[in-house]
């Protein structure tokens, strides 16, 4: 069963491609206490029975943390893992075909690139929050499309459901999508490398306190 879904603003943290899985373990539960609004489990590798083990593992930190568990670009991954949701790129299944699979209760979030029209189609066949970027450039992707805090803005305008900004994002740069319209600052490096990565984690959800982002349709 999915864990009950907190206002999707804050921290969007998002798994780091280890290959030692104890420390992607220790590291998770750490930043876990920093209280991410979502934890997304990334992971390119092809074996398969070792995804399966994390995702069941990061699951269950997830569930004792009442952090919502979001797998990326496997849908039969996290329906076997129970997560919560799944995060879907263009190239990783039909959005239809997700959303009746994962049922009303589960979410489903999208990459748009830099890309507003794909947002709004997405979240009409019923996305739950759209992602653009990469805003900066981003040690995990460094071929992918640029997007811009005026996307975001776009975005918020455009669509009723929250906007999430990844690639590249740190705490120094972050305030700026923020204010554009940015509800989630999705993060792997920045937090995952810090010396502190439960106080890191934390300091993201600090951006949030008191700012004021664009309205909404």
């Amino acid at each position: 069963m999915s864990v009950a879904t907190p206002p999707m603003r804050g921290l969007y943290l998002v798994t780091p491609d280890w290959d030692d899985s104890a420390r992607l373990f220790s590291a998770v539960d750490a930043a876990l206490a920093g209280q991410p609004a979502l934890l997304q489990y990334r992971n390119k590798s092809t074996d398969a029975a070792r995804r399966l083990n994390e995702a069941s593992r990061l699951a269950a930190l997830c569930r004792r943390a009442g952090v919502p568990f979001i797998v990326n670009d496997d849908l039969e991954l996290a329906l076997r893992v129970e997560a919560d949701g799944v995060h879907l790129g263009r190239d990783d299944g039909a959005l239809e075909r997700a959303r009746e699979c994962l049922g009303a209760d589960r979410m489903l979030g999208v990459t748009c690139y830099n890309d507003v029209a794909r947002a709004e189609a997405a979240e009409v066949l019923g996305a739950d929050y759209v992602a653009f970027g990469a805003m900066f450039p981003s040690p995990s992707k460094p071929q992918a499309v640029v997007a811009t805090p005026a996307v975001l803005s776009l975005a918020r305008q455009r669509c009723a459901v929250p906007v999430a900004a990844i690639g590249g994002i740190t705490l120094e740069n972050a305030a700026p999508l923020v204010a554009a319209g940015a509800d989630l600052l999705a993060v792997i490096s920045d937090v995952f490398m810090a010396a502190d990565v439960a106080a890191r984690a934390a300091a993201y959800g600090a951006l949030f306190d008191g700012a004021t982002p664009p309205a909404r349709p």
